[in-house]
């Protein structure tokens, strides 16, 4: 049993990719550079929990906790692939701003999309810059979101100087200037809304709090929920409740941040 819990939070507390953006960042003149991590595998954490569940309560419990641990793992991984593309764009800014940089101090364009490449900080997003500007025919269908159409932009603005000869340094600045914006404005809103999701944390974890201090009181509340027909049905009504409203908050907050 101690090796099955030791594992499910092994796999819990894995770190992901943010982990290595933030360890690229250390050091004097560090640039964040996303490392690879593999994604934590949801149905592996979700059966390790079920297993331990199971191990100290009954069956109804450990299906709950597989499920809870499920919906945790997924919504730990969506917050990492935010935090990614936010690094991911604030790369793309940087190596617009080199390569704006040095088209305007007059280095050759294959040198400055060099450079731009490597000022990015991850291959990855200075593979896809290079490519918005040594082949700004070749679409994006693989790149969602803010970074699609920023390289759309990049690639537009490469077909519109090579055709009419205007300085391509103009348009890298402009599209910087927007990425930049739109991370500052992202990043405050996500401190406007940062009271409501504690908020709803604090809120979440009010159950536990009543499991306790009903066992503190002698009430015994958890035989109570499991090995009773109507403490189980309580139990199940009881998390899909909670589930239900963070499942709301998350949502609500979303939506304040588009």
């Amino acid at each position: 049993m101690s090796a099955l819990l030791l594992v499910a939070a092994a796999l819990l507390l894995w770190p992901g990719r943010g982990a290595g953006v933030r360890l690229s960042r250390t050091g004097p003149g560090a640039r964040p550079r996303v490392a690879w991590m593999p994604d934590l595998p949801v149905l592996l954490v979700a059966a390790l929990a079920a297993a331990v569940a199971a191990l100290v309560s009954t069956p109804l419990v450990a299906a709950l906790a597989g499920a809870a641990a499920a919906a945790g793992v997924r919504a730990h991984a969506a917050r990492r692939g935010d935090a990614l593309a936010g690094a991911s764009l604030r790369g793309l800014a940087d190596g617009l701003g080199a390569l704006a940089a040095d088209l305007r101090s007059g280095r050759s364009m294959e040198e400055a999309t060099a450079a731009a490449e490597h000022a990015t900080g991850d291959a990855g997003t200075g593979r896809l810059l290079a490519r918005a500007v040594r082949a700004p025919d070749v679409a994006f269908p693989e790149v969602p979101g803010e970074m699609g159409a920023a390289l759309g932009r990049i690639a537009a603005g490469t077909r519109l100087s090579a055709r009419t000869g205007c300085s391509l340094a103009a348009v890298a600045t402009a599209v910087e200037d927007d990425l930049r914006a739109r991370s500052r404005h992202r990043e405050e809103l996500r401190a406007a809304t940062a009271g409501p999701r504690a908020s709803a944390a604090v809120l979440a974890g009010l159950p536990v709090l009543g499991l306790l201090m009903g066992s503190g009181v002698g009430a015994d509340p958890w035989r109570v929920l499991t090995t009773t027909g109507t403490g189980q049905v309580l139990l199940v009504v009881g998390v899909a409740l909670e589930a239900a409203g963070l499942a709301w908050s998350r949502r609500l907050v979303q939506r304040a941040l588009r």
